[in-house]
């Protein structure tokens, strides 16, 4: 049988379970999404990814601020929901939500719970170099993703992943666990498991601040940085005034006597920049006001730009 849905979320990610769960057999009644942002060079205010794919289908779209106002939890109440389904929403929901619909709130977790609880877990797996990852959906409860594993599906994080493919791999496994999850919600067949309280992370948020380099720092630290950081908020360092964002690097086991920042060495190959242990070839920049170019175009462009011993900042 098909389930009443309502549906809260905010970002490309979950707008893509939207979009799944638009074409089941489900009956999605009622979407939540964070109230509309500005954005783009006019900073006019944007619709969320969900709240577009909602309108598109004539979804009813609710955007309160949090759920403190009893009036907002009695208009979910109103949309007599068997299940919420819980995305990227940006909100922790308090126990009225929680407890509104038949089934309750399920969330789809980008990370293999209890690891990577929190706001980031996509980069954050990344840069702290774990070799898996993958999608957990979980019975929400009152804790920051701390309730029960309903399922799980897994995926290898690739050398050469970046935050945003890992992204695009993850949206893609999410929406078929999800339905398969909501099967087992209607066959009455979940085998809810409890998180090891002691084996999680927390994701923090990301942060522009943390983005810019800081070389007293292994090679391999920060070329995992570098690709956790790609698309946002995207690593870069200093070259005088002029920020240089880092889309491509590559850590070198080469042994330098040259302070962390230095440059050691330059060529078509890439720029290697000494590091606290190794040396960090940078090989796809973009400098202020340009578009990304692999490290051989920019000497073409601009031979003199980067020179031997000149010293980056980690530093605004």
């Amino acid at each position: 049988m098909a389930l009443r849905i309502v549906f809260a979320g905010t970002p490309d990610f979950a707008a893509v379970h939207l979009s799944a769960l638009v074409n089941s057999e489900h009956e999605v009644v009622g979407v939540y999404s964070q109230p509309d942002r500005p954005a783009g060079r006019g900073k006019k205010l944007q619709p969320s990814p969900v709240k577009q794919i909602a309108l598109e289908h004539d979804i009813p779209v609710y955007q309160p601020l949090n759920f403190k106002d009893e009036a907002d939890v009695e208009t979910l109440r109103s949309l007599n929901a068997d299940v919420m389904v819980v995305v990227a929403y940006g909100l922790l929901l308090p126990k009225s939500v929680l407890d509104a619909p038949k089934f309750g709130c399920l969330n789809v977790h980008a990370s293999l719970l209890p690891r990577w609880r929190g706001a980031a877990p996509i980069q954050r797996c990344i840069e702290a170099g774990d070799m898996v990852t993958g999608i957990t959906i979980m019975q929400m409860d009152v804790g920051l993703d701390t309730g029960d594993m309903l399922s799980k599906v897994t995926t290898g994080i690739n050398l050469d992943d970046t935050g945003g493919s890992l992204h695009d791999r993850l949206a893609e496994m999410g929406p078929g666990a999800l339905l398969k999850t909501l099967a087992d919600v209607e066959a009455g067949t979940l085998t809810p498991e409890q998180q090891n309280d002691a084996a999680a992370c927390y994701a923090h948020k990301l942060s522009k601040q943390e983005a810019l380099i800081q070389w007293d720092a292994s090679a391999d630290e920060l070329a995992r940085r570098v690709r956790a950081f790609n698309p946002f908020p995207m690593a870069y360092t200093l070259l005088g005034d002029e920020r240089i964002r880092i889309h491509a690097a590559v850590a070198l086991e080469k042994a330098t006597q040259l302070a962390p920042g230095t440059i050691a060495h330059v060529s078509a190959d890439g720029i290697e920049v000494a590091c606290k242990e190794g040396v960090l070839k940078l090989t796809k920049l973009q400098l202020a006001g340009k578009k990304p170019m692999a490290v051989a175009d920019i000497i073409n462009g601009q031979p003199n730009l980067f020179q031997p011993f000149y010293v980056l900042s980690s530093e605004l």
